[in-house]
């Protein structure tokens, strides 16, 4: 490889995510498309020999991408849950949990805004929440005729927001650890994470996310592609669209010969690993600050010390096995029985676990290539003191869809993003509180515009996991999603960070946030009507 891959490559750093993109979209084939977009991508590392690149392909980037600690631990805790909801299914303590929600929930829009606030109560960890929440109310949603897309999409849009506006959560420790080390290296004095608690009236677009969701839950209104969406299942029952194909096989697993069971033996499971989850991160957090010295921690800095991801581990692990015993003492299934439908559930799994990790293997080649730098010398002359705001979120969104890693965004743009936030306002000789504002809502709009373009991007591995866990096909979720998630964007753009740059308010801005998409939700908007 290149010793410098993003000053060789250019802007053909960009062709492999864009060309994985665009036929997935077009195509529908969305592992064909990233296999194609990793090959070209590893074609231009070998100087164009393609053949160099298949071998590479083949021997050594989807093995690093497996390889990968945090991507096996993402994996197997994927594939462990997988497992126990197979358990929870077979035994039918799933159909259980349903028929008690639909007992309480007698509407679609009932259902959705309780898979909303589900969404907003697993705030600790995105991949905790997308599979929690995915996997908990798509028997109800089945149920009531909500679309896997229209799940899929509150799925995801509960997980990284609520995930990056927590003052607790996994996410956290990351952010706040960027941008202490950015200050520390401009010689500013000050905590990271209070700068971050100051940046977070900025932080337009996941607020005004969390905003709309509820909007659209509450109201009963949809529009674009999810409109179509929402239509076809409840006119017809069709939870997908003919000729899809789910990223998870999870329906497969019900026994319609098993009656329902408690739903206590579903209740429990699902419970223990929330519980196990945020007891883990405190018990793992206290333990390393112990284990180096440290005095006088609170909460936050337990969770940023927290290895979350074998937190994650114990809690799938452990939800698992106590699904499995519960099923074997507690139905008519076998302990074999048991098994199997654990086995099954893992199995269902299978076309997210590929796509997963082509989707690593694609941002791994984009690493090497260099596509977020190159992106961000792409635009560095556009730069100026007012327009820093907007240009960074739009610059972040760039990079996040690009290469599918909201994180990697992250940690490309904050050590940029910070001492331009300073000098550029400087320089303009701009007072010293708009200065600072426009510092704190730069910064905010990387985090956002890392979600922005999470949300977008099919490559993403929380857009893949929320089509996995609701059963969506992959493509159709993305194609529902990017229009609401355009829509939400544009307004924090257009009344957040273009107008912070001159002085509003961000209380202000999100108020007028909140407003102008409840116009268009009443505007756009049509309630599904019965056939």
């Amino acid at each position: 490889m290149p010793s410098d891959p993003g000053t060789t490559a250019g802007w053909l750093s960009v062709l492999p995510p864009l060309i994985a993109i665009g036929l997935a979209l077009a195509t529908r084939q969305v592992i064909l498309s990233l296999l194609l977009g990793v090959w070209v991508g590893l074609t231009i590392l070998a100087g164009g020999n393609p053949l160099t690149a298949f071998l590479t392909l083949a021997d050594t980037t989807l093995v690093d991408a497996v390889a990968d600690r945090s991507h096996a631990a993402i994996l197997l805790f994927s594939l462990c849950l997988g497992g126990m909801v197979g358990v929870l299914a077979r035994c039918g303590a799933a159909d259980g949990v349903a028929r008690l929600l639909a007992s309480r929930l007698r509407d679609r829009r009932g259902a959705q805004t309780a898979t909303a606030g589900l969404g907003l109560a697993i705030f600790f960890d995105d991949y905790a929440n997308t599979l929690l929440v995915g996997n908990t109310m798509r028997p109800l949603t089945d149920r009531l005729r909500v679309s896997r897309e229209k799940l899929a999409w509150l799925v995801d849009s509960t997980a990284a927001p609520v995930a990056t506006l927590a003052v607790i959560s996994t996410w956290i420790g990351f952010e706040v650890g960027l941008i202490q080390d950015a200050l520390t290296r401009l010689g500013q004095e000050g905590s990271g994470y209070l700068f971050f608690l100051r940046a977070l009236p900025y932080n337009f677009y996941p607020a005004l996310t969390l905003v709309f969701v509820f909007l659209i839950t509450g109201t009963g209104r949809d529009f674009g592609p999810m409109a179509r969406a929402e239509k076809r299942a409840w006119s017809t029952g069709q939870l997908v669209e003919p000729g899809a194909q789910p990223a998870s096989a999870a329906e497969q697993l019900m026994d319609a010969d098993t009656p329902p069971a408690s739903p206590w033996l579903a209740a429990v499971p699902i419970l223990a690993v929330i519980l196990v989850t945020v007891g883990g991160l405190w018990w793992n957090g206290r333990a390393a600050l112990l284990a180096d010295g440290a005095a006088g921690f609170g909460l936050r800095e337990i969770f940023n010390a927290a290895d979350s991801l074998a937190v994650l581990m114990w809690a799938s692990v452990g939800g698992s096995l106590l699904a499995g015993a519960l099923a074997a003492a507690a139905t008519p299934l076998s302990v074999t029985d048991t098994a199997a439908a654990w086995v099954d559930g893992v199995r269902a799994m299978a076309i997210a676990m590929v796509i997963l990790v082509l989707a690593w293997s694609l941002g791994g080649t984009c690493e090497a290539l260099g596509t977020g730098p190159w992106l961000v010398d792409a635009v560095r002359d556009l730069l100026s003191a007012r327009l820093l705001p907007v240009i960074v979120f739009l610059l972040a969104s760039l990079v996040s869809f690009a290469t599918g890693t909201s994180w990697g965004t992250m940690a490309i743009l904050i050590p940029i993003v910070i001492p331009l936030g300073h000098a550029l306002p400087e320089g303009a000789g701009l007072a010293p509180e708009l200065a600072e504002s426009i510092l704190l809502a730069s910064v905010s709009a990387v985090l956002a515009g890392a979600v922005f373009g999470d949300h977008c991007s099919p490559i993403s591995d929380t857009t893949i996991m929320s089509s996995m866990a609701a059963g969506s096909d992959h493509v159709d979720h993305v194609r529902t999603q990017m229009p609401y998630a355009a829509v939400v964007g544009g307004v924090a753009v257009a009344v957040g960070y273009v107008p912070v740059g001159w002085g509003m308010n961000p209380w202000l801005a999100l108020l007028l946030g909140a407003a102008v998409l409840a116009a268009v939700v009443r505007l756009l908007g049509r309630p599904v009507e019965a056939p």
